[in-house]
């Protein structure tokens, strides 16, 4: 995303958000001025790619389905600056995996979302281990983020927002050791992750991953 986009988006986009959605914001002073961190999110509702990067104070990348680019005038504006990929694609979790890379190992700001899909029912599943490749990989600490409110704002299934305070809490930098090629590794890091979501967030934790919505 280029700055004068963000700048232009964020002058946009955020007295809005604060008019109609009135977010709470805990935990920024975790958020690093410079450098990469990776952004390890629950996920609840489509528009958590909009809050997330307009409370930032820094920008920050997604890797998004190519149906976001796709679609609206208004959800092309959002997601643009992310990352496009086809999730039915063979190499498509390797793609999103590299383009990450690419974004830390320049110094900034990549988000995912572990659990790889929105909760169906609010409740918070086991992540994928891609997350901990990531921070294996690059050395970047996860930030672990929980969001609240975002599902009532726009639920699965609907298409026009509704007005609902929304919440998000930043956690403290972790950091990790470990081998990105060892299974093991990556599992144990990435229950990690979310044992400190669900403290941030409350959710109830499910031990099995969430299956895709169709919308």
């Amino acid at each position: 995303m280029s700055s004068l986009f963000y700048r232009v988006a964020k002058v946009v986009s955020v007295p809005v958000m604060h008019a109609l959605w009135r977010p709470r914001v805990r935990g920024m002073e975790h958020v690093p001025e410079t450098g990469p961190a990776i952004i390890a999110a629950n996920h609840l509702s489509a528009l958590d790619s909009f809050f997330l990067p307009a409370l930032m104070p820094r920008p920050v990348t997604f890797v998004a389905k190519n149906e976001y680019f796709t679609g609206s005038p208004i959800t092309r504006l959002i997601m643009s600056g992310n990352i496009a990929i086809d999730r039915d694609s063979a190499g498509a979790a390797q793609a999103m995996l590299d383009a990450a890379a690419g974004v830390l190992n320049d110094g900034g700001l990549f988000g995912i979302y572990p659990e790889g899909t929105r909760s169906p029912d609010g409740r918070l599943y086991k992540g994928k281990i891609g997350v901990a490749w990531l921070t294996l990989t690059t050395g970047a600490p996860v930030l672990p983020v929980a969001l609240a409110g975002t599902d009532k704002v726009l639920p699965p299934g609907a298409s026009v927002p509704r007005v609902h305070r929304i919440d998000v809490t930043i956690g403290k930098p972790m950091t990790f050791e470990g081998d990105a090629a060892k299974a093991r590794d990556r599992r144990e890091v990435t229950d990690q992750i979310m044992d400190a979501i669900r403290e941030l967030s409350g959710q109830e934790y499910v031990p099995s991953y969430a299956k895709r919505p169709n919308s």
